[in-house]
């Protein structure tokens, strides 16, 4: 870490991105390193391929997070956050690697260790997490920009403090960032109390799109590129539906199917399936199988293929579980 310090207090200009689709650990995690970097007095870039999801944009400075990377080659420093490898970053990926200096700082243990440097903690609750101890080995202050952006990121990885990296040190930076001012009522009301019309038609469909393996094991729920349109939902406010899939009884692996978009002229489509677990189904060695990666209890890959031989695939899981 004291080398990673170090390089980002040398710094001058710096591009901090993380995964595309993100979730609250990657907002918060952007967030919390972005905000740092700022009070240091460092020309910051935050960028996300995708649009913040709207129960995120609530966070302070959320509305600076921009898709548009812009001249990448003009900064010093690259920190990439919550990426198991550089990729997940979007198109964008190439190009930083034109960036003089990258750190890969990330809690997932299937990290592929890509960048200069890297600080990749698996047993970490969240890339938040890490940041954290980032931000205080640098000596930055935290105000309640940065505990809110810190307080979600680890929040919304440990599912509310319910998921089983859910540690005794999550706790406490948690209570640190409610005495820098993190609101968890203002948080939790955002995250998972407001909900549009629009996400509820989209919800009613996946429930209706959900099928399970004959043994009770794995559930399955599609997302299509025509549910998005018919809901007229942004595929960023799809994050955490995957749960009632997961909620069903007897359910150890619950899937989700979302198609990204048809290949012309052919029955196959790209998907990104995640994969959400409980107890002894490691959903990472799954999803590792398939070229993916992530954690014991959540993970995904990409692949291309039609929808029923995908469903065959995921349905042959289970079996073995």
């Amino acid at each position: 870490m004291q080398k990673i310090v170090a390089q980002l207090k040398k710094s001058r200009k710096v591009f901090v991105a993380s995964h595309k689709h993100p979730d609250g650990d990657a907002l918060g995690s952007l967030l919390g390193m972005g905000l740092a970097l700022e009070t240091l007095k460092k020309k910051v870039k935050m960028y996300n391929e995708s649009v913040v999801p709207a129960i995120y944009q609530f966070l302070p400075s959320a509305h600076t997070v921009t898709n548009d990377p812009g001249d990448i080659r003009s900064y010093d420093t690259a920190v990439i956050l919550d990426c198991s490898d550089l990729d997940r970053v979007g198109e964008a990926a190439r190009a930083i690697l034109k960036i003089p200096l990258v750190i890969n700082v990330d809690h997932h243990a299937t990290n592929n260790r890509f960048g200069t440097l890297s600080l990749i903690d698996p047993l970490a609750s969240s890339s938040a997490e890490i940041v954290y101890r980032i931000i205080k080995e640098m000596e930055v202050p935290i105000d309640s920009g940065i505990a809110y952006a810190i307080y979600t990121g680890i929040m919304a990885d440990t599912g509310s403090f319910t998921f089983s990296n859910t540690t005794a040190e999550a706790f406490v930076i948690s209570h640190e960032m409610v005495e820098c001012g993190a609101d968890p009522h203002k948080v939790a009301h955002h995250v998972y109390e407001t909900i549009s019309l629009n996400r509820i038609k989209l919800l009613n469909m996946l429930l209706d799109s959900i099928e399970v393996s004959e043994n009770g094991r794995i559930s399955i729920m599609t997302l299509t590129q025509d549910m998005l349109k018919r809901s007229n939902t942004p595929v960023e406010d799809v994050t955490g539906l995957i749960n009632y899939a997961k909620q069903i009884e007897n359910v150890k692996l619950a899937v989700l199917l979302y198609e990204r978009k048809s290949q012309n002229g052919s029955k196959k489509s790209e998907f990104h399936v995640s994969l959400r677990s409980e107890g002894e189904v490691n959903a990472a060695m799954i999803a590792t199988a398939f070229g993916g990666g992530g954690h014991a209890n959540a993970a995904g890959f990409d692949i291309v293929a039609s929808l029923p031989e995908l469903k065959s695939m995921i349905l042959g899981i289970a079996k073995r579980l």
